[in-house]
């Protein structure tokens, strides 16, 4: 085989169709595609993934028994436990506290916070966390928080956007919460001391997201989740609370009723077995990213596995809207090395175009994100006008070289400096050339369903981020999944707080649910042959090395 000649980052292949977009970029400047009528939207949802036949299948036990979910996630419902109570002793715990919290992405450290400003000692909240405190998907979240915070915008308007971008499935009551309480969370980000972008005159900067109706979008750079659980860690810490690392939880403890109360923790490194009894519980535990359904690669961060949905559903918990995931437009597609990486929304709000082979801008950059993700789907596999990687792997260009075209020369590394950086790791400037991307698997939109506090239908368990499902419906709006886990971080740790201190106590702690889940594995003839939750993925071996998307 030959060996490739780069140039400036890429095959010269690739190189040379990047002068179409260099030839037609003066002529598009001026030019973007009209947005979407809802019957253009609705025929190219036909190749999302979400609707393109296969990859999907019922769930045959529990109690959404018949709803349809991806296979992978199939597979971890219909699995049996990963610890059986003969291996374990339950009879006495090792931690005893009000409050049990498990994950320490964003949700998680902000419930422990305003659970102990209700009057929680620091003392009788546990957080405990997979990997380390912060390894989470919030801190790779880029683009920026939603909240209609200006005079020209309103709750309604956000509401609405909101509604309108989860195709009218969303639960009304939580989603209605998500938006009131956003300028307050603004606000107390800003008190916090957060680096919030800000205008000169001191307002701050406001962003368009793709399916809203005005700028709403606030944003720390590109770094704007990482910012986020900087000040909210930095809070979580000088109160003191109490926090355990590499501690994954493998499996609730009951009463043997309705109630969780407790769980079970192990340790990665050890392989130690820790029993929590607690009060009430709150399941931080973030989204499923790394299950690769459908092949596609992932923005998500390495312990995203779904252990959330698992511990829930097999306490009784209920789940909706399980057959929908999002898949963000535009992860990059090379170089192979960073396939699947984030590329914010936030690029395209700034002027950024996608554009196909012949150079032509082919989407409104701003649709939905499932619309803008089934057009480029649609124009690398049905109008064959995407570009191929050596690999194999097809995208499109997004043309950021306009970005500064439109702000001034240097706008781009001041604004993007996340981006810019990864990319000239590679070789590539994207500031003088467009980079290459494609749908990449991003966020799990349904989860376990909630009231407008994060109560679930388990007394004892509350749920809080992008573990729980209604709130986005079927499509999350860019800028309201960080919103969505501190509003609802707050509100369950409030909530929970509240729970507390009107005299709940601790229950017994108890597998009986556990054993009932078992009994219908039998009863709908599951063999044991699979265990969850798998806790981390798994990359070995040829079918792993293989992965590619599969709807194509």
């Amino acid at each position: 085989m030959a060996e490739l000649k780069y140039i400036e980052g890429y095959p010269e292949n690739m190189y040379k169709l990047i002068d179409k977009v260099h030839a037609t970029r003066q002529k598009r400047k001026d030019y973007t595609p009209e947005p979407m009528s809802r019957e253009e939207q609705e025929e190219v949802l036909n190749l999302h993934p979400d609707y393109a036949p296969g990859g999907k299948r019922k769930i045959s036990i529990g109690q959404n028994k018949g709803d349809i979910a991806p296979d992978p996630v199939v597979n971890l419902l219909e699995a049996y436990p990963l610890v059986e109570e003969e291996e374990i002793d339950i009879s006495s715990a090792d931690y005893s506290v009000d409050i049990l919290i498990i994950g320490g992405g964003l949700a998680g450290t902000t419930a422990a916070i305003w659970a102990n400003n209700e009057g929680i000692s620091k003392d009788k909240i546990l957080l405990v966390n997979k990997l380390r405190h912060g390894d989470a998907n919030s801190i790779m979240a880029e683009g920026g928080t939603q909240a209609a915070d200006r005079e020209v915008d309103s709750l309604k308007r956000h509401y609405i956007d909101t509604m309108g971008g989860g195709h009218f499935t969303n639960k009304p009551e939580v989603l209605r919460g998500l938006v009131e309480d956003a300028p307050f969370i603004m606000h107390w980000l800003h008190e916090l001391g957060a680096i919030i972008d800000k205008e000169e005159n001191g307002n701050f900067v406001e962003k368009w997201g793709g399916g809203t109706s005005i700028r709403r979008l606030h944003s720390c750079k590109d770094y704007t989740g990482l910012e986020e659980l900087r000040v909210i860690r930095d809070e979580f810490r000088s109160k003191e609370i109490g926090c355990i690392e590499h501690y994954p939880a493998i499996e609730f403890l009951t009463d043997g009723e309705n109630r969780v109360t407790g769980a079970v923790l192990y340790n990665l490194e050890t392989g130690e077995y820790k029993i929590v009894e607690a009060t009430a519980t709150i399941l931080a535990t973030g989204g499923f990213g790394r299950l690769h359904i459908r092949g596609f690669p992932t923005t998500n961060h390495y312990g995203a596995t779904a252990d959330g949905i698992v511990l829930a559903y097999r306490a009784g918990a209920k789940l909706r809207d399980t057959d929908t995931v999002q898949y963000h437009p535009t992860g990059a597609a090379y170089p192979i090395q960073i396939v699947g990486y984030l590329l914010t929304e936030k690029l395209r709000s700034s002027g950024a175009q996608p554009v196909n082979i012949d150079g032509e801008a082919f989407v409104f950059p701003l649709e939905p994100r499932d619309v803008e993700a089934s057009a480029i789907i649609r124009e690398c596999y049905v109008r064959d006008k995407g570009i191929t990687t050596p690999t194999g792997l097809r995208g499109v260009w997004l043309d950021t070289p306009l970005i500064d075209e439109k702000y001034g020369k240097g706008y781009i590394e001041k604004a993007f400096p996340g981006m810019n950086r990864m990319f000239s790791r590679y070789d590539i400037d994207m500031t003088k050339n467009p980079v290459l991307v494609f749908p990449t698997l991003h966020y799990q939109n349904g989860g376990v369903e909630t009231d407008p506090h994060g109560h679930t239908t388990i007394d004892g368990l509350w749920v809080a981020g992008e573990v729980s499902g209604g709130v986005h419906g079927k499509n999350r709006l860019m800028g309201n999944s960080t919103l969505d886990t501190m509003v609802f971080g707050r509100r369950s740790g409030i909530s929970t707080a509240e729970y507390v201190k009107s005299g709940a106590k601790q229950g017994k702690l108890t597998l009986e649910h556990q054993k009932r889940y078992v009994e219908m594995l039998k009863e709908a003839g599951i063999k044991p042959e699979r265990r969850s939750p798998i806790l981390l993925p798994e990359y070995r071996g040829k079918e792993s090395l293989a992965r590619m998307i599969d709807i194509f």
